[in-house]
């Protein structure tokens, strides 16, 4: 006996279904769908984000590269809360970014997300201590904790962090890793779920951005902080678990590394390069990948048994 075709109601219920966000998941710090952000200025649409999608895992770490312009820093706005998008789903820790009032998106600065900016300036305010620095977001909270809780909270993170014996000094009177560890302390000052950094290690050599670095990872690792960074700096890139690349507004690929230790205690690294598939189907290949093949404009693509192989376009095989 054969099925009758759907009614219409069916294939509204089923399209709408297929249209709808999926459930946000309980272990996820970050879900973005589709999002977008576009800019006006004297009449001229840019779009910053094109749809981009990113899940980040509860205590992970992740880095996020891309070329100037790729829309990387946008979505670090809006994911700290300083941006709205202007289309797409974006939750953080169960906070809906779009829907957010004023004052529920000042609550979320506060408490939610942490924020480190590359430039100094914008993180410590010159005339107060670093101890006083990192007191004060916990003094703008009315009411989260008192004193005595404030003076361990700071003792508590200026230890982790290394710079405990710089409690009493002002920025100018640090150098510039002791300036980010001190932002890195005010960010957390709150226990915010999220940190997000902005090229923290980009005004600092070699050497001391391996110490910041090692510091962020202190924070994921001992305080179960969820970490983002935006770098440009191949070595941070390089030691996190996983790297997002975010190319045209929209994220690219991603390299996940895990580590191996052999029986005689040799650890190596293994990574390996994805294309980031969105819920369209849309892909973007590597543009090294599109050179050396002569791929423009259009591409065959082929269905296999357990692949899809794609060639540059030209006559029938």
């Amino acid at each position: 006996m054969s099925t009758p075709p759907p009614s219409l109601d069916e294939l509204r219920a089923r399209a709408l279904a297929a249209a709808a966000p999926p459930p946000a998941r309980a272990d996820l710090a970050i879900a973005c769908e589709r999002l977008v952000r576009i800019f006006t200025t004297d009449g001229i649409e840019v779009q910053a984000l094109q749809g981009l999608d990113l899940t980040v895992d509860r205590g992970d770490l992740v880095a996020l590269v891309g070329a100037s312009g790729s829309g990387k820093s946008t979505l670090l706005n809006i994911l700290a809360g300083l941006d709205t998008p202007t289309a797409g789903n974006a939750t953080v820790d169960g906070h809906n970014l779009l829907t957010m009032t004023a004052k529920q998106r000042l609550r979320y600065r506060r408490e939610t997300v942490g924020f480190v900016w590359q430039q100094t300036a914008r993180n410590l305010l010159p005339f107060l201590t670093t101890a006083q620095n990192t007191a004060l977001p916990m003094q703008l909270r009315s009411g989260h904790r008192a004193a005595g809780r404030r003076r361990h909270r700071v003792t508590e993170l200026l230890e982790a962090l290394g710079i405990a014996d710089l409690a009493h000094r002002r920025p100018a009177q640090l150098s510039g890793g002791q300036q980010q560890r001190a932002a890195i302390a005010v960010a957390l000052a709150n226990d915010p779920t999220l940190l997000l950094a902005d090229e923290p290690t980009g005004e600092l050599d070699t050497e001391t951005a391996t110490g910041i670095f090692d510091a962020l990872r202190t924070v994921n690792r001992e305080l179960g902080t969820t970490v983002v960074i935006v770098t440009h700096d191949p070595m941070v890139a390089a030691e996190v678990r996983r790297t997002v690349a975010v190319r045209d507004g929209r994220t690219s690929t991603e390299v996940l590394r895990h580590t191996e230790t052999d029986e005689h205690g040799t650890r190596t690294v293994h990574q390996r390069e994805y294309v980031m598939l969105d819920r369209t189907g849309r892909v973007q290949l590597p543009a090294a990948f599109l050179t050396a093949l002569g791929m423009q404009h259009r591409i065959t693509a082929d269905l296999a048994t357990d692949h899809i192989a794609l060639r540059p376009d030209g006559p029938p095989r």
